[in-house]
């Protein structure tokens, strides 16, 4: 008895040791991918405070689709362009629509946020708070797909951005990666295909009117625009002129 009673001591000691040693092992891991994602995304989002956006998470993901629903390979339409060859009107209209209070917030608009989780908690629908620092974070660096952990690396992301961007650097990168169309991105693309203008050109009626269309932009289409999205075009209209 005293030899069995031994043994099963010695077997639940090394059982221990065992697990002690595992969670070592795993918390090394843990730690090593942590600091490594950090420094990555670091330095990735210092790059991109100068050099042109090649593609966005949200354009590969595009792709992802299209061999996901099995369809033909589809090409993005996408050109980089410059700050200063996109009209004012152009930025008035994002801020006016996605985000006006886009130069007094940090990248994130608690009150807007404290507003949509009472709205849910009286039973009503879960209602946007993004930023456009935000949604730049997004469509840079994530998936569509919604999780607590995806929401916690978009703030992470977002908190980067504003740390290491300027505002006119966020909407630069904002206005070349946002989605106007199926497989189109940019005010560039977009420019030309529903107006036949450079983006330099826009008015403000056409700056309007694709801002119009961002909350759905596969859905609301600026060449054929719904009563809803010429609606939403007057009250962005209305907004850029209070904005000044």
């Amino acid at each position: 008895m005293i030899l069995q009673s031994q043994y099963i001591n010695a077997m639940q000691e090394a059982e221990h040791r065992s697990s002690r040693s595992i969670w070592k092992v795993m918390r090394k891991w843990i730690v090593l991918t942590m600091l490594t994602f950090t420094a990555t995304s670091v330095i990735f989002v210092m790059l991109l405070r100068w050099l042109p956006v090649p593609t966005s998470a949200f354009m590969l993901y595009r792709h992802f689709e299209d061999v996901r629903e099995q369809q033909t390979f589809k090409p993005i339409r996408y050109d980089w362009v410059s700050y200063d060859e996109i009209s004012p009107n152009a930025s008035r209209a994002v801020i006016a629509s996605e985000d006006q209070k886009f130069y007094l917030h940090s990248g994130f608009d608690l009150e807007s946020i404290r507003k949509a989780i009472q709205a849910r908690a009286r039973g009503g629908k879960l209602r946007g708070a993004s930023t456009i620092s935000q949604q730049v974070a997004k469509n840079l660096f994530l998936t569509p797909n919604k999780s607590l952990l995806r929401k916690g690396v978009e703030a992470w992301f977002t908190f980067l951005i504003e740390s290491f961007w300027s505002k006119e650097r966020i909407l630069e990168v904002y206005l070349n990666i946002a989605e106007f169309g199926d497989h189109l991105f940019g005010i560039n693309e977009a420019s030309y295909k529903y107006f036949g203008v450079t983006p330099k050109q826009l008015t403000s009626s056409q700056a309007a009117l694709l801002a119009a269309t961002l909350p759905n932009p596969i859905r609301f289409q600026a060449n054929h625009p719904s009563n809803y999205v010429f609606k939403r075009q007057r009250w962005i209209l209305r907004q850029m002129r209070q904005l000044g």
